[in-house]
Order: C-alpha cells, then sequence, then structure tokens
C-alpha cells in the first residue's frame, strides 16, 4: 500500500475509488483524520490530510508520531508527501516541480521519534529520501509536462508563523531550496518505521527574501496552491503507474542494525507499543 499525505489544498483525490474510512488507533494519540483507503491507478492507497481534511490542525500541533504508526499498521510501505512550500531561489519559481532530496531542522517543540521508555535506536539519515521514490517522482513531475527541479533542499521550520526577512536571508545563505513547516520530523519518523518516503514540493512564494515581491500572506499561499492542484494531482497518477511493487531499497531494512538496546532489556509494555514497528526484530 502507497500512503500520501496531503498538505495545504490537498484534501481529497479525485478519481480514488474509496474503499473505506477507518479510525486508527495508536499509542500516541490520533492521527490528524480518518484515513482513506482506496484504489487510484490500479494501486492500493491510503490518503491521509496532515491538517485535517478542515485545515483545522497548525504544523506545531500536528500529531506526526500517530500519523506515521497509523499509516505502518495499516501496512503502508512508501509515503509520498505533497507538500506547500516557499521558494529560497529565484530560478524556483512558483507552480514548479520540486523533487527534495535533503532536509535541514530548524524546528524546535516537536516529539520526533519512535524510540524511547527504554528502547534505544539510531537510524541512517544521511540520505533521507527513498531513492526509487525521488527517480519516479521526478520522472513523472516531467512526463506530467510539470517544469520539475531534480533534487533541493527543504529547510523545515517551525511556524505557524511565516519567516522574517532577516530569517530568511539567513536560511539563504544555508543554500537551501525550499522552505516548509511539515516534513520534518515527518521523515525522520518515516525513515524510524521503515517507510519509505519522499516529498513532491510545490512552491507558492519567495518566502520574503525577494526584493520586489509581494508579502507572502496565508490567502497567497492557498490561492498558489490550488492552482498547483491539478499538476500534483496528475504526477501522483503518472507516479502510482510508475512505481513498482516490489522495494529494492535500503529503507525497507532501516531498522536493521539500528536499535542499540537488547531485547531482554527492553521493556514488555515497549515491545507491544512498538510491535508494528519493531515486531520482526523481537522474534
Amino acid at each position: 500500500m502507497i500512503g500520501i499525505i496531503g498538505g495545504t489544498g490537498l484534501y481529497k483525490i479525485e478519481g480514488l475509488k474509496v474503499k473505506e474510512e477507518v479510525e486508527v488507533e495508536t499509542p500516541f494519540g490520533k492521527p490528524s483524520d480518518k484515513i482513506v483507503i482506496g484504489e487510484l491507478e490500479g494501486k492500493k492507497v491510503a490518503f491521509l490530510p496532515r491538517h485535517g481534511r478542515n485545515h483545522t490542525i497548525p504544523p506545531h500541533k500536528i500529531n506526526f508520531r500517530a500519523n506515521i504508526f497509523a499509516l505502518k499498521k495499516l501496512g503502508v510501505q512508501r509515503i509520498v508527501s505533497v507538500s506547500a512550500v516557499g521558494s529560497m531561489k529565484e530560478h524556483i519559481r512558483p507552480g514548479d516541480a520540486v523533487i527534495v532530496s535533503q532536509f535541514l531542522d530548524m524546528t524546535v517543540s516537536r516529539p520526533r521519534t519512535f524510540f524511547e521508555d527504554g528502547i534505544v535506536a539510531h537510524v541512517g539519515f544521511a540520505e533521507p529520501v527513498c531513492p526509487e521514490i525521488f527517480e519516479a517522482l521526478a520522472e513523472s513531475a516531467k512526463e506530467a509536462g510539470v517544469v520539475t527541479h531534480k533534487g533541493g533542499t527543504y529547510i523545515c521550520i517551525e511556524g505557524p508563523q511565516f519567516s522574517t526577512k532577516a530569517a530568511s536571508l539567513l536560511w539563504r545563505k544555508f543554500d537551501v531550496d525550499v522552505i516548509g513547516m511539515t516534513n520534518l520530523p515527518e521523515a525522520y519518523l518515516a525513515r524510524e518505521a521503515e517507510i519509505c518516503y519522499g516529498t513532491l514540493a510545490f512552491p507558492t512564494d519567495y518566502d520574503c527574501w525577494y526584493e520586489g515581491e509581494e508579502e507572502v500572506t496565508a490567502q497567497m499561499v492557498v490561492e498558489n496552491l490550488k492552482k498547483n492542484i491539478e499538476k500534483a494531482k496528475k504526477i501522483l497518477k503518472i507516479f502510482l503507474r510508475k512505481i513498482k511493487d516490489e522495494r529494492n531499497c535500503p529503507c525497507k531494512d532501516a531498522l536493521k542494525f539500528a536499535i542499540v538496546t537488547e531485547k531482554d532489556k527492553i521493556p514488555e509494555e515497549t515491545k507491544k507499543k512498538l510491535e508494528p514497528i519493531i515486531g520482526k526484530y523481537l522474534k
């Protein structure tokens, strides 16, 4: 099953043959919304709007652990994150597609791991994006006729406020490509859950660093993203046709050598809590 996490503006996908909507219980609380299970382009899909279908959850209050745990529990093996972002480079224009390859974390208050309460794990995160998703998304975006930037660094800020000009100019010195508020710790948690992860990002603005551009507002972001939603849906449909069922990437074995706590030292309650994620390593 392939998970699609929808960001600002993407709350449903036309053409998705809905089979059921499920409420998934997790030890980390409730996910952002019910998860829609259906079929699209012959693939089984689980769709989750990360802000809720009525956009009631701000970035810093998204229950990322519950979202990823719920998708894992349902059997999701891959996640495509569709995200509204700001462009940090002049040549990356609003309306383009950016296939993100790296992340820079500037968040400050978000739980970012499943591994606590008597268990420690350190997953590799040097290459945070699944190579198979990355290539398939890049090919799909180009096939859809969308101006595509293959690769780029996404800087994730806490939000929900947009950047000050001083901060925006500083991020530019970091040589980042796009700025957003939601892909971390989402990507961390997907890796810990051995779920492949990739980001399809659509710039809606130039943040506030670009002299001559109007100040970024929520209305601007939403209006510009509406124009991009049809592009996103077209790309996703091509991607679903293109991506192979079998995974041949390192993501699927991310925990193989990551758990450093001895099995017999892990509390039984923690084993039970994390069974969907670590169960195969406890046998």
